[in-house]
């Protein structure tokens, strides 16, 4: 026969296994804005039940249960879901760090407007015409000397500032790369702590969230790689997640290249940029096992074998980086071509300029008349950020040579009309011998469709990571609404188990006070 007291047991059980469910409810509720959090839920399991099967055991009909237990608090997360989301939160960080980038870009060159280079130009090259038509006039040679200084400045502007600009973007991956480190650091911290709680039973469901927070952060700066490799020992719960490992991404997606955290030997790794002589990205530098002295077994991996994503892989390919021996990137080639276009503009200007006559050569006596550039680069430099107008033309600008031979005469300006034709005509230095203008809308017109192509891009990825992000938060976010019901549910539960305890106190008191008189 059963024990009378086995029903007060039972009760007390149920009671207590659906306080706890009340306690983590009340946690959910509690952090229901709280960034990172995952919503908990206790499992419940009947307790063994009485009596075990047997020959020498009493005959009853089934065993007879003996009530419920809070088995586990677990979180209630969908890791197929997480890595989805890492995927698409790696390249939206890409294209984020792309798009940040070539828009300012497009800011300093500001085409088409008052302010840029081809409005510069024309008025620069509308001077040259009215000086074809007025040659011995001052003021007309005086808008000329000025409208070639405007020339002059604006590239030396587009130039420092595109450079300005690109110094900035290496200090932001020296930045990003200190913070990849940090994470790092707190990751194997975490990791730490989490081999300490889980072979006593216990599930640290606080330390799992903060641990998968910091991984969503770390992936929309690198593109990661995440494994659980080491299972937890001692009395570990066989739900526990054990300790993680991370690691940067392949180029194919798929292999691991460098391990950020190291889950099995409990390190983090120093990360940090390498770069060239030129200053051009060449690799990251990972020392996967910190011990001194410092970087005795530093990995070098190529830019080229990490994958394209991710925020650092984004300033990478916006400030420039080293590719077999060519340098590469968004603000590289920006500024190289308009070293390339200024060259080539100051060669051929000066070689016409060069040929013509100024006024001196038609004075009384006459003066040396002809072989002045108009355009010269300052001491030690050339290309857009050396270019200045001749000091020779800044003394007088009674140097600018707008008359022609054979027989040259002072209001002879056809020379300065061959100037104004620079516009239009062929410049050999550049590629395929392409004019001014069309090799500068080449310039502009490439990086309007980079910037386009990389905004539409980050649009794409945002919406499919928001995507993800509503799946995973359907499922792992808390909703007020379902913990009030559980809240319902529970309370109920625990009262109905409360009322078996008062009915097991009525037949006890029936059986002690009222039988046997």
């Amino acid at each position: 026969m059963g024990s009378t007291f086995a029903g007060l047991e039972i009760s007390k059980r149920g009671m207590s296994a659906q306080q706890s469910a009340l306690y983590t409810t009340g946690q959910n509720i509690s952090n229901a804005n709280t960034p990172g959090y995952t919503r908990q839920r206790v499992t419940f399991k009947a307790t063994e039940a009485y009596p075990y099967p047997g020959l020498e055991m009493p005959k009853i009909p089934g065993q007879m249960g003996t009530g419920v237990e809070g088995d586990t608090v677990e979180r209630i997360r969908d890791k197929f879901l997480d890595t989805q989301y890492r995927g698409e939160n790696t390249k939206t960080g890409f294209y984020e760090a792309r798009s940040e980038a070539l828009l300012k870009m497009e800011e300093i060159l500001n085409e088409p407007s008052e302010a840029g280079l081809s409005k510069t130009m024309d008025r620069f090259w509308q001077s040259m015409q009215d000086l074809a038509a007025n040659p011995t006039n001052s003021g007309a040679r005086a808008v000329v000397q000025q409208r070639g200084i405007a020339v002059a400045d604006t590239f030396q502007y587009l130039s420092t500032s595109l450079k300005s600009v690109q110094k900035d973007l290496k200090t932001q991956m020296d930045t990003t790369a200190m913070q990849v480190e940090s994470i790092a650091t707190q990751l194997n911290n975490i990791n730490k702590q989490i081999s300490e709680v889980e072979p006593h039973g216990y599930l640290p469901n606080d330390l799992y969230d903060e641990r998968d927070r910091l991984i969503d952060t770390l992936s929309n700066l690198v593109p990661v790689k995440v494994s659980y490799p080491v299972k937890p020992g001692g009395n570990a719960l066989k739900v526990a997640e054990g300790v993680v490992t991370v690691e940067l991404v392949g180029k194919d997606g798929i292999t691991g290249v460098g391990k950020l955290v190291d889950g099995a030997n409990q390190t983090a790794a120093s990360f940090s940029v390498g770069y060239d002589a030129n200053g051009m990205v060449t690799s990251f530098k990972l020392d996967e096992v910190p011990d001194p002295p410092a970087n005795t077994d530093m990995k070098t991996i190529a830019i080229g074998d990490v994958q394209n994503t991710g925020k650092i892989q984004g300033l990478v390919q916006s400030h420039g980086y080293a590719d077999n021996g060519t340098s590469k990137g968004a603000y590289v080639e920006m500024i190289k071509d308009l070293d390339d276009l200024a060259n080539a503009f100051v060669q051929e200007f000066n070689s016409i300029h060069k040929a013509g006559y100024n006024l001196n050569q038609f004075k009384t006596p006459p003066a040396n008349g002809t072989g002045y550039d108009f355009f010269e680069f300052k001491s030690g430099k050339t290309g857009a950020e050396g270019i200045k107008v001749a000091d020779i033309i800044m003394t007088s600008t009674d140097y600018i040579a707008a008359a022609q031979g054979p027989t040259p005469t002072a209001g002879d300006g056809s020379n300065a009309l061959k100037l104004a034709e620079v516009k239009n005509g062929k410049l050999t230095a550049l590629p395929n011998s392409a004019t001014f203008q069309t090799f500068y809308e080449g310039m502009i017109g490439g990086m309007a469709v980079d910037s386009q192509e990389a905004e539409r891009m980050l649009n794409n990825t945002n919406t499919l990571k928001d995507s993800v992000e509503s799946r995973r938060q359907s499922i792992s976010a808390v909703s007020l609404d379902e913990e009030m019901t559980n809240m319902i549910q529970f309370q109920h539960a625990y009262n109905a188990s409360a009322r078996m305890i008062t009915m097991q106190d009525e037949l006890l008191d029936t059986i002690i006070n009222k039988m046997g008189l």
